[in-house]
């Protein structure tokens, strides 16, 4: 039987580095943002790489889905699924997945912004992910009645094992040291858009150091940093630290 972990994102969030962190546990297979094709294909938003990765990926929503809910392709006993929270922009939800585990990966929007800058020339509130994130969230505490896990990134950097522990206990996984670290380079389950955006974890080997002083933003970019930081801070309050 296949443990299938939901962890919904939003985009410049530390993901990469916790897909690889998840990758170098022996019990676990990996997925790279499924959604993202069936995303591009649903909006045609004009992000690097878009005709690539439609080209390279299932975008069907209910085929996607389908797969997701099955067992791992591998074998594995653990599936973590990567996803962004604002690609979900179809027919397909978080109501979908009764049986995952889920979990949200966050970040304080400024600093979101301040790397999602360096990487595109426009970005919308939309982009962050955050409000959906939320929302998300919020069903998954109203179906179980107790908040599912959140962790956010400046708490990972700055004591990785102490608070991936901690998440692995609630997720109900062992904790495996091997997630501290991996591989420099690519991974082979990577989305074929990683040669535009892995470039930093790609030269890595292990999470980096904390996070300095918030980034001074363009006033464009300060507004849509802005415009999500109240679903930031009401995410924030569960948030999973070191004890």
């Amino acid at each position: 039987m296949t443990l299938r972990i939901a962890m919904w994102s939003g985009p410049r969030n530390l993901s990469t580095a916790m897909m690889r962190s998840f990758s170098n546990r022996a019990d676990t297979f990996v997925s790279d943002e499924p959604f993202y094709g069936a995303y591009l294909r649903e909006t045609g938003d004009p992000q690097p790489m878009a005709e690539e990765v439609m080209a390279d990926m299932d975008c069907d929503w209910h085929s996607v889905a389908a797969t997701l809910q099955g067992r791992a392709p591998d074998g594995s006993s653990v599936w973590y699924q990567k996803h962004m929270s604002h690609h979900m922009e179809g027919p397909i939800s978080i109501e979908d997945f009764p049986d995952h585990r889920h979990a949200f990966l966050i970040r304080d929007p400024r600093r979101v912004a301040a790397s999602y800058a360096n990487k595109r020339t426009a970005i919308r509130p939309e982009h962050l992910g955050t409000a959906r994130q939320r929302e998300y969230f919020e069903r998954i505490s109203d179906r179980l009645g107790a908040p599912p896990p959140v962790i956010d990134s400046a708490d990972i950097l700055s004591d990785p094992e102490a608070v991936l522990a901690r998440l692995c206990e609630a997720l109900g996984i062992a904790w495996d040291p091997g997630m501290l670290t991996w591989t420099k380079g690519p991974h082979p389950n990577d989305g074929v858009w990683q040669s535009h955006w892995y470039d930093a974890v790609n030269t890595s080997t292990g999470f980096g150091p904390p996070p300095g002083d918030l980034p001074v933003l363009s006033k464009e970019y300060a507004a849509v940093a802005n415009s999500c930081m109240n679903d930031y801070e009401a995410l924030a309050r569960f948030r999973i630290v070191a004890r």
